[in-house]
């Protein structure tokens, strides 16, 4: 009988009479199957298989690095040291920035930002001998991403973990300095911030001898102006200079040549947060949890319709539709209901409800689905949405927030957004569908920075998976103006594949 190996990542142990040996994961996901060789004399595979599903998520308290998330507790320095920060943090100050790196490395942990780069890796780069240059460690705590609202909770209620996180990633990178870049708007998060530093330095957290070590290291909070660009580490460089926030060129990159022409690493509030703990319980706990290469625990943003919208802290690989059930109370209407999520942030493509039903919330899952983890704000949409609608908006944010900097981001997010707004209603080609996808294409991968990108993708996702809405949308609007349809019409959806199944 066939082995059920229809996930992928599956590994296959198999009992040998002799010995037990491992079969190399098949792809890169799922269950483990335990299957009996046959003895002598049998040509076939034992009927019996025990099959082994490793589910991942119901994080335990035990294991949560946001105690104070929803701000149920006092949120000042005095309080938070109860609650374990600060612990012994001249301790791992005194190992050495090499054992914070090798330790931050072996953790598994990866940017929470969006990216998902490695984050020992990057913070590996800066470095590791002064050339006169002072080094800058530089928060981005800007947070424009639709759908995205987990760093501010931090900043308003977890403020000291973040500071901590400073102080410590900053002496791996050798930077005795840090700037905190927060968006204009967050007036609340960037008066608890300030608030917090302030607390810090009355407690000998920071300074010249931050947290005793004898190690000094100063943190100043910036506000920016609310530009989404600034995002963008360099675009943020620029406008933490008092420049313009246009992304740069790179080479150079930040990690030689950054802030003030000084080596520079740009890295995300929830990373920089976790990493205290991280080093307090050890690399192996954190690595522990989630699947292989998508270690951790992580903020989820949940938003939409759902009953119960939430930012819960909860395990890297946990099932989509298991983290909408259980920390949401579910879709409005129940699963059936569910027309799309986009899982990562508007930049991400949208999924559907299929692949809703089995996707892990992680890194390496979501893109084998063509989707992305980014910075894990999930925006659930029921059958009561109009997704053509939907993803038209997100065309104007991105028309809207582009620079100008570039000419196939400039001129492409313009286009995108007029032609999307033409789908909205109908009034266009089916043709024209095809020339939008050529034209996402044509922005994505040919600007300076992300953005271009990120105003492809959502467009992508809504073609690749919701193109029969887009054509009926078409011909509707054609039978209501009384338009003759094309009949050449008829076979363009079909005669180029086009279809969920294939893309």
């Amino acid at each position: 009988k066939e082995l059920p190996i229809q996930n992928p990542n599956t590994m296959l142990q198999v009992k040998c009479a002799k010995s037990l040996r491992f079969v190399a994961p098949l792809l890169s996901r799922a269950p483990r199957v335990f299957a009996t060789l046959p003895t002598h004399g049998e040509s076939k595979f034992s009927t019996s298989v025990e099959t082994h599903v490793r589910v991942h998520g119901g994080l335990s308290d035990s294991d949560r690095i946001f105690t104070n998330i929803y701000g149920e507790y006092d949120t000042g320095v005095k309080a938070a040291m109860k609650r374990g920060d600060w612990h012994r943090t001249k301790d791992l100050l005194h190992l050495g920035r090499e054992w914070i790196i090798d330790q931050v490395k072996k953790s598994g942990l990866r940017g929470r930002g969006g990216a998902g780069f490695p984050s020992g890796l990057k913070w590996s780069f800066m470095p590791k001998s002064s050339d006169g240059r002072p080094h800058y460690l530089v928060i981005n705590a800007d947070e424009s991403e639709p759908g995205t609202c987990k760093d501010r909770e931090i900043m308003r209620h977890e403020p000291q973990k973040l500071l901590e996180g400073c102080v410590i990633a900053g002496t791996a990178m050798g930077a005795h300095t840090a700037y905190i870049y927060i968006r204009g708007e967050f007036w609340r998060e960037a008066l608890a911030l300030e608030k917090a530093v302030a607390e810090a330095y009355e407690q000998g957290l920071l300074g010249k001898n931050a947290a005793g070590s004898g190690i000094p290291f100063d943190i100043y909070v910036a506000r920016g102006a609310g530009a989404y660009i600034c995002g963008e580490e360099t675009g943020l460089i620029e406008s933490l200079e008092g420049n313009t926030g246009k992304p740069r060129l790179k080479p150079p990159f930040p990690a030689n040549v950054g802030l003030y022409g000084c080596p520079t690493t740009v890295t995300n509030v929830e990373t920089v947060a976790v990493a205290p703990t991280i080093l307090r319980r050890g690399a192996d706990w954190f690595a522990g949890l989630g699947r292989k290469g998508n270690s951790g625990t992580k903020l989820f943003a949940i938003s939409g319709n759902v009953n119960n919208p939430i930012t819960v802290e909860e395990e890297m690989s946990i099932p989509l539709r298991d983290l909408i059930d259980k920390h949401c109370g579910g879709v409005i209407g129940g699963w059936d209901n569910l027309q799309g999520i986009i899982p990562g942030g508007s930049s991400v493509p949208v999924i559907p409800k299929d692949v809703c039903e089995e996707v892990l919330m992680d890194f390496d899952d979501l893109k084998r689905v063509q989707s992305g983890l980014g910075t894990a704000a999930v925006t659930v949409m029921d059958n009561s949405i109009d997704m053509i609608r939907a993803i038209s908006r997100l065309s104007y944010f991105y028309k809207h927030e582009s620079c100008g900097q570039c000419t196939p981001c400039r001129e492409g997010t313009t286009w995108l957004y007029k032609m999307m707004k033409r789908m909205e209603t109908g009034e266009a080609e089916v043709e024209e569908i095809d020339m939008l996808e050529e034209l996402t294409h044509e922005i994505e991968g040919h600007t300076i920075c992300a953005l271009g990108d990120a105003a492809a993708w959502p467009v992508q996702g809504l073609i690749r998976h919701f193109r029969p809405q887009m054509e009926d949308r078409i011909r509707a609007y054609k039978a209501a103006q009384g338009i003759a349809e094309d009949t050449d019409e008829e076979f363009s959806y079909t005669d180029k594949n086009y279809s969920t199944a294939n893309n």
